[in-house]
């Protein structure tokens, strides 16, 4: 039997996720000479190394990108042994680390994170926004344990749950010609400067969408982040399509007015992906039972298993 030790899987993964062994040894507390060391001895081990060395980055390989997931799974299982033999079983902790699309993670964390944060208080969550396609490469290279996104996602590695339904509305400065009309119909907006997300963001596919059934118009600017937008079109420099949610506040204060246009279908849905190999032990089913109906009333603790081979809901 292979002697490999939970240590040299800890440096495998941490290295995985840093790109570097320096950066792999601070997130493990250890010297930087003691983290290479037990590196090469996995490799030496497995006969077969993992990653491919780039000017001082290291970069999984196929074989290191294959038993990543298989690494971190013993890693997890051993926590969990140790989380149930103790006295108290029921108590979670460790890190969960979460992605998420923009919306979500600049305007609905509370109601993503709020209920899971409060009902264990010993987890660590890491967060890192980003667009829809950013999240979803992250998930499936193993550097996030789930995401949260506007979608639409589709790839066969991924598994994707609704989790709430969203909307999408278009706005324009208070003083736009558009906002100061009663009534508003399709060809009105003919000619219309838009403002627009960045390619990869799910906004701005869905935003594209609802253009599609208006009359052509131009886009004036292509930006990365929503609240740079809602400053551009406060400013009058182009009309767009945010989601509600993001400009509520804008348009409390009287910043941005919103258009009517019962003549689009700006619905959409929120979803949760998730890697289908990936082990889902305490931390991840229960933060996705913290998701779930009623879940407030429920225990979150429930015992780990593999993810369903199952078709989901898309």
């Amino acid at each position: 039997m292979i002697a490999i030790t939970p240590r040299q899987l800890e440096v495998f993964v941490a290295v995985a996720r840093g790109g570097s062994v320096r950066a792999g040894a601070e997130q493990l507390h250890l010297t930087q000479p003691a983290a290479s060391m037990a590196l090469a001895e996995l490799e030496r081990l497995l006969a077969a190394p993992l990653f491919d060395r780039e000017r001082g980055r290291l970069r999984l390989n196929a074989r290191g990108r294959e038993l990543l997931p298989l690494a971190q799974e013993v890693l997890e299982r051993m926590q969990e042994l140790v989380r149930r033999a103790g006295d108290r079983p029921a108590t979670l902790a460790g890190t969960l680390r979460l992605g998420t699309s923009n919306t979500v993670g600049n305007y609905r964390i509370g109601e993503l994170l709020g209920a899971f944060a409060a009902a264990h208080p010993q987890v660590a969550l890491q967060l890192r926004v980003g667009n829809t396609d950013a999240i979803a490469a992250a998930v499936l290279a193993h550097e996030l344990d789930l995401g949260c996104v506007e979608g639409p996602v589709s790839h066969p590695e991924l598994e994707l749950r609704p989790w709430r339904d969203d909307a999408l509305v278009v706005c324009a400065a208070v003083a736009h010609p558009l906002a100061r009309r009663r009534r508003l119909r399709a060809e009105l907006f003919a000619d219309a400067r838009w403002i627009v997300r960045e390619p990869g963001s799910a906004t701005r596919i869905q935003a594209e969408r609802a253009l599609a059934q208006l009359p052509p118009g131009k886009i004036a600017m292509e930006l990365d982040q929503v609240e740079a937008i809602k400053q551009a079109v406060a400013a009058g420099l182009g009309i767009a399509c945010l989601p509600a949610v993001a400009v509520a506040d804008a348009v409390r204060v009287g910043r941005l007015a919103v258009l009517p246009t019962p003549f689009l279908d700006l619905r959409r849905r929120l979803w949760l992906i998730l890697h289908r190999t990936r082990y889902r032990g305490g931390l991840i089913e229960a933060f996705l039972a913290s998701l779930a109906p009623g879940a407030e009333e429920a225990s979150v603790a429930g015992s780990p298993r593999r993810p369903s081979s199952g078709k989901e809901q898309r």
